[in-house]
Formats: C-alpha cells, sequence, structure tokens
C-alpha cells in the first residue's frame, strides 16, 4: 500500500474521515511549534511576535524575551514545544486579524492546545492567563483561560469578558461577583509530569442579545458551560491578538483556533489525534 494510503488507514481509525474533513475545514490556525515559534497554517499572519508589555508596542517578529520564552526541541506533546521557563514582562503573540475568526455579528469558535505546568509550584503569585483573545482594550471585550491567585489549589478557569458596561455594569470586584461569565475547575488535574488538553468554544457572539455562551473541555471531557449573557465585542479587528503565557511557567502545544464551536463529540476527537492537529492538515 502506498504511504499516502497507510496514513488516510491509519488516521481513520483514531478520526473517522467525515470527523476529519468537517474539523479541517474549520480550522484557522495551527502552531505545532516543531518547525520554530511560527504558525504551520494561519488565515492572516504567521509570524509570533514579541512586545516589551501588554500594550503589545512596539511588536518586534520573533521570540525576543531572552531566556524566558523559547522552542523546546523533543520537549512537546507532539515533537517541541513552546516553553515558558519563568515569568516576564514580554509579551508573545499572533496578530488576531483573520486568525481568530472574528465576525462582527454571530461570532463562533473554538481554542485547542496542550499545557504540561505544575501550577501549585511552578506558577509565581498573581493571575496566569495561558492564552488570550484580546483586541485594542481590555475593557471592549476578551476571553481567555486563566489560573486564579488566590486559591488552593488555583481555579482553572475559562472565562468571557464582552463589553464591560455589558458584563459587569456595576463595575464590582470581579472575585466578589456572584455571577459571573466564566466556567471554574476548582481542582485541575495539570502536572508537570504529563501533558492536559484544553479546548473553549463559545457561540452567540455579538449578536445583541443574551443569548451568549461559552464551554470548556480538558482532556476531551466538558467540565462546564455558562449561557444566557449578551457578549458583545468592540474590536478594532486589526489591533486584536492571540497572546500566550501572560505570567505562565510551563510548556504549550499543538495551539489551533477554529472558525466555530467544535461538538462535545469533535473536541473529544481533537484530544484523541495521535499526532495532533498536524493530522487534519494532511
Amino acid at each position: 500500500m502506498k504511504p499516502a494510503l497507510l496514513f488516510t488507514a491509519a488516521l481513520a481509525l483514531v478520526c473517522p474521515l467525515g470527523a476529519a474533513d468537517a474539523l479541517k475545514s474549520a480550522l484557522l490556525f495551527h502552531a505545532s511549534f516543531d518547525l520554530g515559534p511560527h504558525a504551520d497554517l494561519a488565515a492572516g499572519d504567521t509570524q509570533i511576535y514579541t512586545a516589551p508589555d501588554r500594550t503589545r508596542t512596539p511588536a518586534l517578529p520573533g521570540l525576543h524575551a531572552g531566556d524566558a520564552i523559547a522552542v523546546a526541541p523533543g520537549e512537546g506533546k507532539y515533537g517541541a514545544a513552546l516553553r515558558f521557563r519563568h515569568k516576564t514582562k514580554e509579551q508573545v503573540f499572533f496578530k488576531g486579524e483573520r486568525n481568530l475568526g472574528y465576525q462582527a455579528k454571530n461570532w463562533s469558535g473554538s481554542c485547542s492546545f496542550w499545557m504540561r505546568l505544575d501550577p501549585e509550584q511552578g506558577l509565581a503569585p498573581g493571575y496566569c492567563d495561558p492564552v488570550q483573545f484580546v483586541a485594542q482594550a481590555w475593557g471592549e471585550g476578551n476571553m481567555f483561560v486563566e489560573f486564579s491567585k488566590d486559591h488552593t489549589p488555583r481555579h482553572f478557569r475559562y472565562v468571557i469578558m464582552a463589553i464591560t458596561r455589558l458584563w459587569n455594569p456595576t463595575n464590582a470586584k470581579y472575585e466578589e461577583m456572584k455571577r459571573r461569565p466564566l466556567v471554574a475547575v476548582e481542582q485541575p488535574p495539570f502536572r508537570r509530569d504529563r501533558w492536559t488538553h484544553v479546548c473553549f468554544t463559545f457561540g452567540n457572539a455579538n449578536t445583541g442579545a443574551k443569548d451568549g455562551w461559552g464551554r470548556l473541555y480538558l482532556d476531551g471531557v466538558r467540565m462546564g458551560e455558562f449561557t444566557g449573557w449578551e457578549n458583545s465585542f468592540n474590536w478594532q479587528v486589526e489591533q486584536s491578538a492571540l497572546t500566550l503565557g501572560l505570567g505562565y511557567t510551563g510548556w504549550l502545544d499543538d495551539l489551533a483556533v477554529f472558525s466555530r464551536a467544535l461538538t462535545d463529540s469533535e473536541v473529544a476527537t481533537v484530544f484523541t489525534l495521535k499526532n495532533g492537529i498536524a493530522e487534519l492538515r494532511r
């Protein structure tokens, strides 16, 4: 049998061809970090950028954070990974325009990646946001996954903060709010000696109605969801970004963005891909 046919047959065992085609058609962005820090596939700019701080200006192509952030060959879930050796003020990111699939009306999407870390021993004090979707200003709408700062063990959370006046009109203190647009996992499974798969999905953003929702998955299993929010974003999309490793110490691998909300079964399929997202691109 020819190598291409052997690969197709092997892929069908872990990812039925119909499911693989559906996932491939929705894939916007993929950074395996196997060939360097830049994206393997991107609907927009493939370059990774480093900026001095969270303002993301000025932005230089490549990694320029000294020894704090580097590609680590052979240390990934699949091949190489992006390693964050210690907390740093430098911000690394990919440009969000087209890569995040942003839509001014009825936006949905998904983000998948793997992490390896010890949250209790490895993270510096304070909030840690391994992955963020953000644009020109925090109050104009953002979403992210984070490790909390004041819990033991640290909670792992997926959060959508739309335009501030929509989700927090009284400017209440975040940790004191009784109802917040987030999923929290109080005892997350992250460890330094194993990889954990993370996926978040969202839908009905920018509809103008209180029908927005978000879901968080760990190792292919839905951990929870939040619903009933007006998740409107006022983005200048050319200033949007997919930021990585804010306050983070650990490894991150196989980062992908999809143009729609994946189903539970599709998230489970991504989790079980033998060679990661690269299987969807062949």
